[in-house]
This record gives structure tokens, sequence and C-alpha cells, in this order.
């Protein structure tokens, strides 16, 4: 199951900074619609794979997809929105993507236990192929910024190094870092642990990004209005509350307080995300959004295989030798120090962030 994760969002990690950056030298929506083509052809390879391998292939082909997507899509967003509005275009960015993650584990569940995984797959292909047809009516003058083919070029180390941005990705690391523990481990605890169908795991798993989803765009309000300091030291604390609720539970708690506890991290990510992409997109310039939105990705993902590598590994170790409740509390304990470190760190640096909205 491990290598299943890695091999999607590994290499959609590296594939978001690369489109975003190839982006803004071709062409955003350019981008965008072969990332969408070849979402389709990889959803119908893992619906078709026969072995584990075929399998690690077409994720991995869904992982070059998803990075084309999701590089592309914060410099869409932010060069189509005006400046005083960004954060709130952002948060509805987020938002969606959210949403797709709380309704996924719910119907991705209900089809498992109906007609089994494959139908995964093949259901979300026609979906890819609608999205593609529908991007072919977006026009790309709709896109403000570099205007001319002069004005574009491709990203640089020194645009790395700009102030905040290498502070909020290694914020954005360690909070997807810690999250992914739910995505993780959340199955095996609600399925194997507490005996839920995967129907109704998926059905409580789903607050956790409906959490996300609610809280963005209540965020990216915030973030425009007030800047974004406050919404991104709010959202890490509210992150390590629901952390360290998970960390806490047990075949005996109630699932009133598990559903709490990952609602809570949920709110906690949205609420961080958002601020978070408007710091970073606003540290470039306009010529440069598809290299910083990509840039968040790859920030948030590497957090997202780091953290599915050390605590797969830190809760397979000690399943062995401890049991599940005692690998579980401690792998939970470890992401919520993950997230509790980044609330500390933004609190101490709150100070030198700069107001979302601007741009250089």
């Amino acid at each position: 199951m491990r290598w299943v994760i890695i091999c999607y969002v590994g290499v959609y990690a590296v594939t978001a900074f690369a489109g975003g950056a190839v982006a803004d030298l071709v062409g955003h929506l350019r981008v965008f619609r072969v990332g969408i083509a070849l979402s389709a052809l990889a959803l119908l390879a893992g619906g078709l794979s026969g072995s584990l391998g075929e399998m690690l292939v077409a994720r991995a082909l869904q992982g070059v997809a998803g990075g084309l997507v999701y590089g592309t899509a914060p410099g869409i967003v932010s060069l189509a929105a005006a400046p005083d509005a960004r954060g709130r275009a952002l948060g509805r960015l987020s938002a969606a993507i959210a949403l797709g993650l709380a309704l996924g584990p719910l119907v991705a569940g209900v089809l498992v236990d109906l007609f089994g995984w494959r139908t995964v797959f093949h259901a979300r292909t026609p979906l890819a192929a609608v999205v593609f047809l529908g991007s072919l009516g977006v026009s790309a003058g709709s896109l403000s910024g570099a205007a001319s083919r002069g004005a574009r070029r491709l990203v640089g180390l020194g645009d790395l190094r700009r102030a905040p941005v290498p502070l909020i990705c290694a914020l954005a690391f360690l909070a997807n870092a810690a999250i992914f523990s739910i995505w993780l481990l959340g199955g095996f605890y609600l399925i194997d642990r507490r005996g839920f169908s995967a129907g109704v795991a998926g059905a409580i798993f789903m607050l956790t990004p409906l959490g996300t989803s609610i809280a963005a765009p209540l965020a990216g309000r915030i973030a425009d209005r007030l800047g974004a300091a406050t919404p991104l030291v709010a959202g890490l604390a509210l992150q390590t509350l629901g952390l360290g609720g998970l960390a806490a539970a047990d075949v005996a708690t109630p699932v009133a307080l598990v559903a709490l506890a990952l609602f809570t991290a949920g709110v906690g990510l949205g609420v961080f995300q958002v601020p978070m992409m408007a710091l970073v997109m606003a540290a470039f310039p306009s010529a440069l959004q598809g290299a910083a939105g990509g840039l968040t990705f790859l920030a948030r993902t590497l957090g997202t295989v780091t953290g599915v590598s050390i605590l797969a590994a830190l809760f397979a170790a000690r399943r062995a030798t401890a049991g599940f409740d005692r690998a579980f509390h401690e792998a939970f304990l470890v992401a919520t120090s993950f997230v509790a470190v980044a609330a500390v760190t933004a609190l101490l640096g709150a100070r030198r962030f700069p107001r979302a909205g601007a741009r250089p």
C-alpha cells in the first residue's frame, strides 16, 4: 500500500514544480490540458492493471498527470484574479481540491463495497475526459500577467530564495508530513481496529478534507483583509489539536470524538494552506506564477512522501513489537510533533510575513 501511495505522490511532487515552470514558458492552459489527458489514460491503465508492477506504473503516470494539473492550477487562478482578491481565489481552489478529497473516500468506499477496487479507477476515467473537453472552452486570454512572449522566463535559483518562500515551504512540508498520517493510518484504525465497513469508514474519513473545504474560503478572505500571519498560525495550531486528539484515540474512544479530531485537523489544514499559497504566489512576479504554484505543491507533496515513509516505517516496526494501539499512538504523536514545530516556528516568524496581496 505504501508504494502505491508513494509512486503517485512522489512523482507528482516533482512534476508539479517542473510543470509549473514549463507552463510559464509555453502557457498554463496548455500544460493543464496535457495533465488532464494523461490523467484519463492513467486511470484507465490503473483499472486494467493485472499485477502490482503494472499498478505502480499506472500510479506513476497518474502522478505525472496530477503534477501537471496541480502545478498549473494555482498559477491560472492567481493570474485570473484581481490583486486584492487572490487569497479568496486560492481559497476557492483549495476548497475545490479538498471537496474532491472529501467525496473521494466516501464514493470509493461505496464502489469498493459494491463492485470492487477497479471501479475506483474506471469511474473517474470519463470524468477526466469531460474535464479535458471543458478546458478546451477556456481562453488563455482570460489570464493576466505576462502578456507578451518576451516577458516569459524560466524560474531561477535566486527566485526560490525570495523571502519568505523558504520558510513558508518548510512550514508546508511539516504540515503535510503530519496530515498524511490520517490518510495512511486512518483506514487501518477505522476498518481493521473499529470494524467499520469501507463505506462507513469513508464517510467518517471524509470529515478531514470536508473541514479543509469549509475552512479554505474563509481563510482566503482573512488573508486578503488582515494578512497571512493570523490564519497561518491559527491553522497550524488547529491541526496540532486535531492530530493530538487522534494520537489519544483507541478502540474505546467514542466515534464522535474521533470524528471531531478528524474534522479539526482538516479545518486547521484549510486555514493554513490558503495563506501559505498566497504568500508564496505573492513573492513571485506574474511571469513566474506557474513556478510559484508548482513550488507550493512540491513542498506539500515532499512533506507527504516523507510523512508516509517515516510514519509507515514507525507504525510497522512498533506494531510488530508493541501492538496496534501503541504503534498508532506513537505514529500520531510524531505527526503531532511535526505540525507543533511548524506552529511555533510560524508564530515566531509571523511579524516578517508581508500582506499576501502584494506582488514584487
